[in-house]
């Protein structure tokens, strides 16, 4: 599972968010190839309507702590990922 720290532009305005804003987010993938990892953040982060993806941090979660049901289960975006195979939390500024 790889974490992303990214920020990306909405294409269009929405509940809190403006057009043409820049917002940060923190994205889990569920993905054993980092390649395909990102490639995988950038998609899902177009299909919800945002552009101008750009990862700034890339981490690599050991696979002892996803199969460790501790771990999961204390970090609930974690826990969210390894079910659905991601999870994108964006950031309130």
């Amino acid at each position: 599972m790889y974490i992303f720290s990214v920020n990306a532009t909405a294409k269009k305005a929405r509940e809190h968010l403006k057009e043409g804003q820049r917002v940060p987010f923190i994205v889990y993938i569920n993905f054993i190839d980092l390649f395909g990892a990102e490639q995988l953040c950038k998609v899902y982060l177009m299909r919800a309507g945002f552009t101008e993806i750009e990862i700034e941090k890339r981490k690599l979660v050991p696979s002892h702590l996803v199969k460790d049901e501790r771990v999961v289960t204390a970090d609930k975006a974690m826990g969210e990922a390894v079910k659905s195979g991601y999870m994108i939390q964006m950031f309130d500024e």
